[in-house]
């Protein structure tokens, strides 16, 4: 085979720009015939499409932070083979990731708007979350396509494109090495166990604050100062292959408002009664630091997330002008995708521009006689979904290219609110349009989350040579599967915990986006000072250097999902530099990526568990406990043992293994 030929490395030049005339060469050559699409490769990434679904919508709408599931996929895949003493099997398993990586962008797009639905008191339908993460993904893949070529091709080596990287790294390095599988599931053994004591049966709080000492809670009354920290090893592996450097970031537009604005407030205005939002009569003084942050310091956050999607547009407007000259020479003729190389062939631009034909219809369709039922609405909401999807894919695969993370939360904030501003100029408000709005944004959110995560799936396929078309093809199915499972777990999770009130989900982004359209669409207050305050300091913080989108995330996630991040980056950047010696150091972070990838998904997976013994009726919850102090220094000390167990296991990786 081809591919033995090549010593299951990648060629010198995979990351690196090429001169001028060199050619980059895959692992597996252009004429050679690899085995890709098998029962095997199909049906085995489906089984990861339904398993990483259900486990990346909880942790998302529990955490606010949806896992990318490629890497995880990715050593499973290889694991299982070798264990099964497979050979030659890159090709099925960048089909395995691709099928199943469908799960976290899929997810991201549905949790990300729809729970809003819930929380704005009106209720989600089955139908409506599957076809609108449907519609979304399928729309996402056929408007990425046109631009494969520039990002992973034209482009190559001079973007960095982190996650592909690792994820290619493990199909190649791994094929044979069934070490990884057991890592993974030990540290996922040990993840899913910690999870699920706390979810099940309350052993120990799932946050720590200051408050828990005497001095703590004075300064939480008088000062409004908390520091509050997420136990939790799922949150903490997220935060390590997050990496420090973003970590912090995030972690410092997360202390700037709890340290800074909220004690401000709380200092200068004690006695405001000016609502920036609705529904709030309480003095600022009588808040909680919760409440200030909720009710005053989030929205510019908001303002933020939504510059930064601007920003991105802006930069990206002449590789928009590139990709639609490109695949308008396709459809006139005078391309050359007929005659191309397996490895260059994507699927023809007349079957993509028919598709996305077919997709308008199927979502005229499902906005007039599923959401709207008014055909001047419908056709104003068909146009803010093509034109937004369109203008912002390149954004979210650029994203993705440069530093690995999507911001889709920010764009679909910046659809909410130019669409919900649509609407009622046409005459829809009040709730149904909010639900219209929040039905919209959800199509949306998909759309671009798809575009971003599908980038890394081509990359990957760039780098191993697999062929573009069947990666393309079957990526619908794993969108079909992810649409299906998602609207499953949410219908439990809502019925299970709910959106609103104590105990609930706390999906971030969905009461970020359900803050944005109530008092748009119902007359309400609307605090558009602080969505310009917060605009402008994303503004600034572009012109300083600093990544705005992420330091604006960490403005209105709370404070307690985000000092995990920073702690996991701690973690990494510690273990990767204790050695004098660059390869132990990769070998450190290489085996903490493992362990930390187990926390993730056996964290999640057993989280879904938990929500449904819940969701049956089986209650073992010690709350009495949990809500006391002894619970709380339990955590404590459990979350010291495991960091000690991350560390201490991921030093002991050995450069030679």
């Amino acid at each position: 085979m081809e591919q033995e030929k090549q010593g299951g490395t990648l060629p010198e030049n995979a990351y690196r720009e090429l001169a001028p005339g060199e050619e980059y060469k895959p692992l597996m050559p252009a004429d050679s015939k690899p085995k890709e699409v098998t029962f095997y490769s199909v049906s085995f990434g489906i089984l990861m499409a339904i398993i990483f679904s259900a486990a990346a919508a909880y942790l998302g709408l529990k955490v606010g932070q949806v896992f990318e599931a490629a890497i995880p996929i990715a050593i499973i895949a290889v694991g299982v083979g070798a264990i099964r003493g497979k050979k030659n099997m890159l090709g099925q398993n960048v089909i395995i990731q691709s099928i199943g990586a469908s799960s976290g962008v899929i997810v991201a797009g549905a949790i990300f708007t729809l729970p809003a639905l819930y929380i704005l008191g009106l209720e989600a339908k089955f139908y409506q979350i599957f076809l609108s993460s449907l519609l979304g993904g399928m729309l996402g893949i056929v408007l990425l396509i046109p631009f494969r070529k520039y990002f992973v091709k034209d482009m190559h080596g001079k973007y960095p494109f982190p996650e592909a990287t690792a994820t290619t790294e493990v199909l190649v390095s791994g094929e044979g090495k069934a070490g990884q599988a057991k890592l993974l599931a030990v540290s996922g053994l040990i993840g899913g166990l910690y999870d699920f004591i706390v979810g099940t049966f309350g052993w120990w709080t799932e946050s720590v604050s200051t408050r828990l000492t005497e001095w703590g809670a004075m300064l939480a009354d008088k000062f409004k100062l908390v520091f509050k920290v997420n136990t939790g090893a799922a949150v903490l592996g997220l935060g390590y292959i997050i990496g420090l450097k973003y970590a912090a970031v995030i972690c410092a537009g997360s202390f700037v408002v709890w340290f800074v604005l909220i004690p401000l407030l709380n200092y200068f205005a004690p006695g405001m009664t000016v609502a920036v939002g609705d529904g709030i009569t309480t003095l600022l003084g009588d808040m909680t630091a919760e409440e200030i942050f909720t009710n005053y310091a989030r929205p510019i956050g908001i303002g933020g997330i939504a510059m930064a999607g601007i920003i991105g547009i802006v930069r990206s407007s002449n590789i928009i002008k590139q990709a639609v000259g490109l695949a308008v020479t396709e459809l006139r003729g005078k391309g050359s995708a007929g005659t191309e190389q397996r490895t260059q062939r994507d699927i023809s631009m007349k079957i993509i521009f028919t598709v996305i034909i077919a997709l308008l219809i199927t979502t005229l369709v499902f906005f007039q006689f599923g959401v709207l039922n008014n055909w001047i609405h419908t056709i104003v909401a068909l146009l803010i979904v093509f034109i937004i999807s369109f203008l912002f894919t390149t954004v979210a695969a650029n994203a993705i290219a440069i530093v690995g993370t999507n911001p889709v939360s920010g764009m679909t904030l910046m659809t909410l609110i130019l669409s919900s501003l649509v609407l009622v100029s046409v005459g829809l408000t009040g709730t149904s349009g909010m639900t219209a709005a929040m039905i919209i944004g959800g199509v949306v959110c998909t759309a671009l989350s798809m575009a971003g995560g599908f980038i890394t799936d081509l990359k990957i396929g760039y780098w191993l040579g697999t062929s573009p078309a069947k990666q393309e093809g079957w990526k619908f199915l794993g969108t079909l599967v992810s649409a299906v499972t998602v609207a499953g777990v949410m219908l439990v999770l809502n019925k299970t915990y709910g959106f609103v009130g104590e105990n609930a989900m706390v999906a971030p982004q969905a009461n970020a986006m359900a803050a944005v359209i109530k008092p748009l669409m119902s007359g309400g207050t609307t605090p558009w000072m602080l969505y310009f305050v917060g605009a402008a300091l994303a503004l600034i913080l572009t012109m300083i250097g600093v990544p705005a989108l992420a330091f604006s995330l960490g403005m209105f996630i709370p404070l307690d999902l985000n000092t995990p991040l920073l702690v996991g980056g701690l973690i990494s950047w510690f273990v990767s530099t204790r050695s004098k010696d660059a390869a132990q150091n990769k070998a450190r972070r290489d085996k903490g990526t493992l362990i930390a990838s187990g926390f993730i998904a056996g964290g999640a997976l057993m989280g879904v568990v938990s929500a449904l013994l819940k969701y049956f009726g089986v209650e073992a919850f010690a709350t009495t406990w949990n809500q006391s102090g002894g619970a709380e220094w339990v955590a404590l000390g459990v979350y010291i043992i495991l960091i000690g167990y991350f560390i201490w296991d991921s030093i002991r990786a050995k450069k030679d293994e």
